[in-house]
């Protein structure tokens, strides 16, 4: 939250009691005003109604209609009067006057009624018409009392009045009070501004002062000692000011002789301490936007190069081309996966889920690698369940059986898992390898350590995996443990807790298994600013089948929806020109196509908070270099899969 500067406080301070006051000295006045104007009207109508059931007597007594029909009409000219009607006894109409409209019949009845219409905004009232008693003889006055006799009702006048003029004078009134109310703060307003620069001017100017001094200009304080000061409602403070400055002056001397001689030791620390932190430093820097981007592009031109027809001679050059780029992709994989654990930007998403489909995956992914060194890679089957996160957990699988596939020459690899106790469940696996001496049986969890690889042969992998399994493994506060025999094989040992089988829970592992042709005929908009990446990536979906639209930028990318292109989904950089994000794009794109349009991001940028935001907007993020096969996933995953199970908030190396 932005702190308010003292300028703003000063006038809240001022302007906030003012305005209180003024709106409840406002909302009181007008209250007991409209009071005073709604009892007024009533009275008025009362006084009305009561009037013409006088002047009404002698016309019901005789009959006289024409009579009433005059008091009616005259009756008119009576402010808010819009209708009047005279009735009999019998409840007959002898006279009516005004506009058509709602009238109420009530009943004949010998007290006053009233009551009101709200959708037209009128009032009625109905009053009694009765023969005046005349004293003939006071003589019988006695014997009439006696008798209580109730005069006959003669009939009743109906009234019906208009609120139009009480309520346009209530409007007015509050209008009135509202332009006052407003003046007054204005005026309010002005005069707090105009007695703040008082205050204001003096501190800001010490501020200033202040500000110099704090950069050693210490002069600055001269200004202070030569100003008059004998009106300065803050001078207390300058002076105190002026003393600091002098007191710093002569400290500063022997300040700076004993900072040149701690600066010189501190140097020497700070190199100390560069040097012992540059190894690590060199190889996270790897890492970074500017060696992604190339790398990227160079990916996908050589995944395009080989999908061109050639003779064996540049078959071979390709492929050991693409073994360069997957040895470097995977090396900043490796560096990006450490990167986001040491960060904690990898989301945990603990649920229920069965063994068996990573089992079935693992048996996908690494058969052909296991089949092309002669090894037999076996996974018992199982029907256990554990809670954990499956994602993270095929990984590390993954990890340690590529691992025990690099370092075993001759056997196999196996795969199994059964129940220990009640609520344990014992992955484990099996090598018939090298084995590790147990004096490098915790050395190998470290980073970049490798046993018999000084040369850092990249086919024996780039010591990243087992360290990336130790720190996921943490993560997840499960255990793993390792034992080894050299020349007889490793056993590594995971222990996760085992939960019920759950047949009808989604398994987020499952993998569609689309014809080869499933991009061919769809449009895709790829907006990268990067010249080399762009042409790349436009070129590799090209290759698949797909329509392909590019943009150097968001207003390109903008301009290809004006001109009629409708994509099925959008492939975007993260960080594109004018300082606009590839969330933000694709919020623009889906707005101005009305729809949600399947979508994903590439980034070569490994920062978490970039991570977070693209999870939090519900997006896929693919990390730079991108691999072709998991892009080709992706994206048929984005295009095939119902709305509702589209991979989102998901980021992938």
């Amino acid at each position: 939250m932005k702190t308010l500067d003292i300028r703003t406080r000063m006038l809240l301070a001022a302007l906030l009691p003012l305005t209180l006051i003024t709106t409840l000295l406002a909302a009181a006045f007008l209250t007991v005003r409209f009071d005073d104007l709604q009892t007024s009207y009533e009275q008025h109508n009362r006084s009305v109604v009561r009037q013409m059931a006088l002047a009404s007597e002698y016309g019901l007594f005789a009959g006289n209609g024409q009579q009433l029909q005059a008091l009616a009409a005259g009756a008119l000219h009576e402010a808010d009067v819009r209708r009047v009607v005279v009735m009999n006894s019998r409840g007959q109409t002898l006279a009516s006057a005004g506009e058509a409209g709602p009238v109420p019949t009530p009943a004949m009845s010998a007290s006053e009624q009233q009551g009101f219409i709200r959708q037209a905004g009128l009032d009625w009232l109905v009053q009694p018409v009765y023969p005046s008693e005349v004293q003939l003889d006071d003589l019988f006055e006695k014997n009439a009392v006696e008798a209580d006799r109730q005069p006959n009702q003669l009939g009743q006048v109906v009234m019906v009045f208009s609120r139009q003029s009480v309520d346009a004078r209530k409007t007015r009134m509050l209008i009135t009070g509202g332009v006052i109310g407003g003046v007054g703060l204005l005026f309010g307003m002005a005069l707090a501004v105009f007695l703040s620069r008082g205050v204001i001017r003096p501190i800001n100017r010490i501020t200033r002062l202040v500000e110099r001094i704090g950069r050693g200009d210490f002069a600055a304080a001269d200004q202070l000692r030569d100003r008059d000061t004998d009106h300065d409602p803050l001078q207390v403070l300058q002076g105190h000011i002026h003393l600091m400055a002098d007191r710093l002056a002569q400290a500063r001397g022997e300040l700076e002789q004993q900072v040149a001689l701690a600066t010189q030791a501190l140097r020497e620390k700070k190199d100390e301490a560069e040097q012992a932190n540059l190894a690590k430093s060199r190889f996270l820097a790897a890492a970074s936007h500017d060696l992604r981007q190339p790398t990227h592009a160079l990916g996908l031109f050589v995944s395009r190069l080989a999908q061109l027809p050639h003779d064996a001679q540049t078959g071979a050059l390709i492929g050991n081309l693409e073994a360069s780029v997957r040895a470097m992709q995977n090396l900043l994989d490796g560096l990006l996966d450490i990167s986001r654990l040491e960060a904690r930007a990898v989301q945990v998403n603990k649920r229920p889920f069965a063994l068996a489909t990573l089992f079935d995956q693992l048996q996908q992914d690494l058969s052909a690698e296991a089949a092309e060194k002669g090894l037999r890679l076996r996974l018992r089957p199982t029907d256990l369940w554990v809670m954990s996160d499956a994602t993270l957990i095929y990984r590390v699988l993954l990890n340690l059986v590529g691992n025990a596939l690099r370092y075993t020459e001759r056997g196999g690899v196996l795969v199994a898992a059964r129940r220990r106790g009640s609520g344990q469940v014992v992955l484990q696996v099996w090598d018939s390898g090298i084995g590790i001496a147990p004096e490098h049986q915790q050395a190998v969890f470290a980073e970049f350590y490798q046993v018999g690889n000084a040369a850092r042969d990249r086919t024996k992998g780039l010591g990243l995996g087992l360290n990336i399994v130790q720190r996921t493994v943490n993560l997840l506060s499960h255990s793993l443990t390792l034992a080894s025999q050299p020349g007889r094989g490793t056993r590594f040992t995971l222990s996760l807790p085992w939960v019920a089988s759950q047949p009808f829970l989604a398994d987020d592992m499952a993998r569609d298994k689309a014809a080869p042709d499933d991009l061919a005929g769809r449009s895709a908009l790829v907006v990268e600013d990067d010249t080399l990446a762009c042409s790349a990536l436009a070129g590799l979906l090209e290759s698949w089948g797909m329509r392909v639209a590019t943009a150097h930028g968001p207003v390109a990318a903008l301009q290809c929806l004006a001109q009629g292109e409708l994509p099925d989904v959008i492939v975007s950089d993260y960080r594109l020109q004018d300082g606009l994000t590839g969330l933000q794009l694709v919020q623009q794109l889906r707005q101005q196509l009305g729809q949600t349009t399947p979508a994903c991001l590439m980034s070569g940028d490994t920062d978490p908070a970039v991570i977070q935001a693209v999870q939090a907007a519900g997006l896929t993020l693919l990390h730079k270099p991108v691999r072709p096969a998991k892009l080709r996933s992706l994206l048929r995953h984005l295009l095939m899969a119902p709305p509702g199970q589209r991979p989102t908030g998901a980021a992938l190396s």
